[in-house]
């Protein structure tokens, strides 16, 4: 293998690295934005969530002896 072959070699392994590189910076960039987005939807049930709950608590100190109101 002559030194030209070897040079040679060389450029085609740098470059489909850095289209492999290329490739892997967008994935990163695509998954860094679904991970955004899912924790913003993480952060709005946990919310509502929260909100339910102390809606069911506030229900509940209501007294479950009351009579209904049609009483």
């Amino acid at each position: 293998m002559t030194d030209e072959d070897r040079l040679t070699d060389l450029e085609i392994r740098l470059s489909y690295q850095e289209d492999t590189l290329i490739a892997l910076e967008k994935l990163v960039v695509k998954q860094s934005e679904q991970i955004a987005l899912l924790e913003r939807a993480n952060q709005t049930l946990y919310e509502r969530l929260n909100h339910l709950l102390e809606n069911m608590d506030a229900g509940r100190t209501g007294g479950d002896d009351e009579k209904p109101p049609h009483y």
